[in-house]
């Protein structure tokens, strides 16, 4: 516990210190469910190039989902690529596990989302094309975003979970996305240790275990309704998948698993797997981000 938390302060210390671009025009602190809490706004970033609207992506910070105030570390590490391709970036805060166990942060997502379109106008956002990137925790929420988009409470053997929420005021809106990159996320989460031959993620204070509020060993159907692949149909929108072979916190399994379960209902669906690469490290490196906004671009432009 203490070597993965370590290792993800660092990552997130290091994508922080980063330079952003400057933008033309962007808003900052959006409360997008209409309260008064840090872990529920968003910033806006629009390209330099003056058009009427924009196509968005909405970006997603890994924090083992023990952060809720670090948007703008998410929009440091993608957004210049992003921006530079002519993409709105909407970089948004969730709540923590330490903040309510799950749902509460695919609820937050999807609140974003239905918030971004619903005032699309005003921030000059294209929504007819609204896509999601994110890595590790927020790598899991891009994909869970990405397979539940029309899902709202489901139940698995005694378990259930809403996970459409009903944060913010525009609970009838979509909250569906039309293109994923999912960079190195968990999927299913009572695989992890089994798959990778370690034991940290099975303690009863993973970061895991704590987002659904239990171990995970001990509670598999909350496990299910945390994973993107149970959500998985025919429907969901396009994914790109990159992930390290050599992945010290998240065993690339859990992406070749959720690659399998859009393969196999025939969702549009890539997995890059990197050689040597770690968790972020190898990855987030100029050609990845090429190809996350070359794989934007052919899906906006369709």
């Amino acid at each position: 516990m203490k070597h993965f938390t370590a290792l993800t302060l660092t990552f997130i210390i290091l994508i922080t210190g980063c330079t952003a671009q400057k933008n033309v025009k962007n808003w900052t602190n959006i409360n997008y469910a209409g309260d008064t809490m840090t872990y529920h706004k968003l910033d806006i970033y629009l390209p330099e190039i003056s058009k009427s609207s924009y196509p968005a992506v909405i970006v997603i910070y890994g924090s083992a989902w023990f952060g809720n105030n670090l948007k703008s570390a998410a929009f440091r590490n993608y957004g210049k690529t992003l921006l530079n391709n002519g993409f709105a970036v909407v970089a948004v805060n969730h709540r923590s596990s330490r903040d309510a166990i799950f749902p509460a942060q695919i609820n937050d997502i999807k609140a974003a989302v239905r918030f971004i379109r619903a005032n699309a106008r005003k921030y000059k956002i294209d929504k007819s094309f609204i896509g999601v990137t994110g890595y590790s925790s927020g790598g899991h929420l891009s994909a869970l975003l990405g397979t539940s988009g029309s899902v709202g409470r489901y139940e698995v053997n005694k378990a259930s979970a809403d996970l459409e929420g009903n944060v913010g005021s525009f609970t009838g809106t979509s909250s569906s996305v039309d293109a994923v990159v999912d960079w190195f996320g968990p999927t299913a989460f009572h695989l992890m240790d089994s798959c990778a031959n370690s034991s940290s993620h099975d303690a009863a204070g993973s970061p895991e275990s704590t987002l659904i509020g239990g171990p995970i060993q001990d509670n598999h159907d909350k496990c299910a309704l945390a994973n993107p692949i149970t959500y998985v149909d025919k429907d969901d929108p396009p994914f790109l998948i990159l992930h390290g072979d050599a992945d010290p916190l998240v065993p690339h399994c859990q992406s070749e698993m959720l690659y399998k379960a859009l393969q196999d209902k025939g969702v549009k669906s890539e997995m890059v797997l990197v050689p040597g690469g770690k968790h972020g490290p190898g990855l987030f490196e100029e050609k990845y981000f090429r190809m996350m906004a070359d794989f934007f671009i052919r899906e906006s432009t369709k």
